[in-house]
């Protein structure tokens, strides 16, 4: 089996070679991931420049960096190995739950998989220290990939483990309203910037992405690329407005 891994944090984060490690016991691996940090780039394409893809040393892997997205990164990793069979993206340094689904840089590379046409899997822990210890959570690690890279599996997922899992769990997406403001500041030369906030103002539904990672279970979100809602769909269908 062929195994492609990215990811958002850049191609020399712990959280990569930690999951190309546990990976590495399903499949052949190559890391193709982007030379710097490209979180909350979400499903963003390099079309207007073009891209180097330059061999290193991550660990006991052969990797490769790219100047790029982590959607060109699985672009460019699929032409450059053929027939790729997964592509794991992750692990990502911070979760990514709920409506951060619609930005991250994690999880369109493996979107970009699924557009492909190959399974992709996101995979996200949230932020420690500067010091990560996956030893708590790599036997369900294993036993995540050992079940999502198999036929069984869907063609799209996003994970996300806590620091120390208890079990896991199929969830659907958390879905809730933040407050949306923005906090004007200066810099020390009185030059105006500004922060977004992201207060929720709503708990997390039982049964979502973000209710099982408080419960300190493996949050597992079966998605699909197809956004269209299809009650709405049904119900203007059914209004018949412009016929």
């Amino acid at each position: 089996m062929k195994i492609l891994i990215t990811n958002d944090d850049g191609v020399y984060s712990p959280g990569i070679l930690e999951l190309a490690q546990v990976a590495s016991e399903f499949g052949d691996i190559r890391i193709v991931a982007p030379d710097v940090e490209q979180s909350s780039m979400g499903h963003a394409v390099t079309a207007t420049r073009p891209l180097s893809y330059k061999k290193t040393q991550i660990g006991e892997f052969d990797a490769y960096r790219v100047n790029g997205t982590p959607a060109d990164c699985v672009s460019l990793g699929s032409f450059h190995w053929d027939k790729v069979d997964v592509v794991l993206s992750g692990i990502n340094l911070g979760p990514n739950l709920g409506n951060s689904m619609w930005h991250s840089g994690t999880l369109a590379g493996a979107k970009q998989a699924a557009l492909l046409g190959i399974k992709g899997i996101a995979l996200s822990t949230p932020t420690q220290t500067e010091e990560y210890d996956f030893s708590k959570m790599r036997p369900y690690i294993r036993q995540v990939l050992e079940y999502l890279i198999s036929e069984r599996g869907p063609q799209l997922v996003n994970v996300n483990f806590p620091f120390a899992p208890v079990g896991i769990a199929w969830t659907r997406q958390s879905v809730r309203q933040y407050d949306g403001l923005v906090k004007p500041s200066e810099d020390p030369m009185g030059r105006k910037h500004y922060w977004f906030t992201v207060v929720p103002l709503e708990n997390p539904d039982e049964g979502t992405d973000r209710y099982a990672m408080g419960q300190n279970l493996v949050s597992m979100t079966p998605l699909r690329l197809d956004l269209t809602d299809e009650k709405q769909l049904k119900n203007l269908a059914e209004m018949n407005i412009f016929s």
